[in-house]
């Protein structure tokens, strides 16, 4: 049994800014000279690339629908156990999850599983003593759950924030660890996808300012107090093993700023069955490293979609690759780069990999977003029929088909309903629009790697 400082940091809503809450603690502590974990709450690649900006550290991803209790401890406890402390940060509102009438999938959820206490921010404009009857309402509408304290977003003065403090204190359990005040420089930018991307904001600027602020306003002791307040926490801190089965199959994973969104328990569970992961540019570079699979993950390819199209090189190679029998599996923006075209959303079509024929348009009235379970329907590189993983999808483009598009999953949502097909397929190339969690499904990284490993076997040989 070990006592993990932690602390989750939850938002009454969604924007009321508990991003900038959280990156504020995260770099004041680090300032500190702590060494502090960061965690995201829910299937999110953006925010934990702001957490790893602020702390140096990966961020890792918590989430009850996606992984389950047992699974979430495990991964809290490997990250974990070397740090001072753990910020958690949460996602949408303090109880909002998959379901309108239960807490699955919810910063709630997950602050119970961890028995974390929770600090609340809350968006102070405009407000006084209505912040009190805010804070005991969410404080006592969860008996199980520990709403340790409170940090107001928005204020204005000293002032202000001094009138905020007196109520909550002076009418509920809860205590006030300070405020941030209204300053559009410590705004982070954001556009379809969320926000933007720490290599696009300038972070050292952004960072210096979130921790000048909070040196001024938040008390750091309290929120040190806060986190050592939790009890003792019993979980398994490794993953689960996977032994090799041969090889070592070396994995090229797209990594620029156009494929950017994986989550890291995926390189890793792709390491623990036999991978050497090494990384390239789609964007930059010309040729493909000596490698036996490719990954391309998501991101933002239709905002760098005359670039990706001008580099011919790149599209040449990876299309050449699938034509050898090369394994390439991809999502959602990967995905997008491995048609002929993406529309982008000033209507210019830029030509792509060309490996499915469809065109992949992005529409700003066509978001796609929810959790989602992928069953294989077919054998693929996922596993055999009825193999089930759990992942989301999020995002603005629809597939307009030019020709027979080949797919090997069914796909359903949190509910058990039905949304479709998804899952790609061409030869050795699997690409889904799902951002797939293999931790939900620790075989899926072993079916990859094996594919892999005996595709790479028949390529050397001049066998498709």
């Amino acid at each position: 049994m070990r006592r993990y400082p932690r602390l989750v940091i939850a938002g009454t809503s969604s924007g009321v800014g508990k991003t900038t809450a959280t990156l504020a603690i995260l770099a004041a502590l680090r300032e500190r000279g702590r060494l502090v974990q960061p965690f995201k709450v829910g299937p999110d690649f953006i925010d934990p690339s702001h957490h790893r900006a602020a702390t140096g550290r990966p961020s890792r991803n918590l989430d009850g629908w996606m992984l389950g209790a047992e699974l979430n401890r495990s991964i809290f406890a490997r990250a974990a156990a070397d740090a001072d402390l753990s910020i958690i940060e949460g996602m949408m509102g303090l109880f909002d999850g998959s379901s309108p009438v239960n807490e699955v999938g919810s910063t709630a959820e997950l602050a119970k599983q961890l028995n974390a206490p929770v600090l609340l921010v809350v968006d102070g404009s405009a407000m006084a003593r209505s912040a009190a009857a805010m804070v005991a309402g969410y404080a006592r509408f969860d008996p199980e759950l520990r709403v340790a304290g409170v940090l107001f977003n928005r204020v204005e003065s000293e002032g202000h924030y001094q009138l905020l403090r007196v109520a909550v204190e002076q009418e509920t359990d809860v205590v006030s660890v300070g405020y941030l005040r209204s300053d559009p420089a410590m705004a982070i930018r954001d556009r379809h996808l969320g926000l933007v991307m720490p290599l696009e904001q300038g972070e050292d600027h952004l960072h210096q300012r979130l921790t000048t602020a909070a040196l001024e306003t938040i008390d750091l002791d309290r929120i040190e107090a806060l986190a050592h307040s939790s009890d003792t926490f019993s979980a398994a801190a490794s993953p689960p093993v996977i032994q090799s089965r041969g090889r070592t199959v070396r994995i090229a994973v797209a990594q620029d700023r156009a494929f950017c969104f994986y989550y890291p328990d995926n390189l890793e569970l792709l390491e623990a069955a036999g991978a050497e992961v090494v990384t390239f540019s789609p964007l930059n570079n010309h040729v493909l490293p000596d490698v036996d699979m490719l990954y391309l993950g998501g991101g933002y390819p239709e905002l760098y979609g005359e670039a990706l199209a001008e580099n011919r090189a790149m599209r040449a190679a990876i299309r050449q690759f699938a034509e050898r029998g090369g394994v390439i599996y991809a999502e959602c923006g990967g995905m997008m780069y491995l048609t002929e075209s993406i529309r982008d959303f000033d209507s210019c079509s830029h030509g792509m990999v060309g490996i499915f024929p469809a065109e992949a348009v992005m529409q700003k009235q066509s978001l796609t977003l929810g959790y989602r379970t992928v069953e294989c329907s077919e054998r693929c590189m996922l596993g055999e029929v009825g193999v089930t993983v759990r992942g989301h999808e999020f995002h603005y483009s629809t597939l307009v088909s030019r020709g027979t598009l080949q797919y090997s999953c069914a796909l359903s949502d949190a509910g058990g309903l039905s949304k479709g097909q998804d899952g790609l397929t061409v030869g050795n190339v699997l690409a889904l629009y799902s951002h797939l969690h293999f931790a939900s499904q620790p075989q899926v990284g072993t079916m990859l790697v094996d594919v892999a490993r005996q595709s790479s076997g028949r390529m050397s040989r001049g066998v498709r």
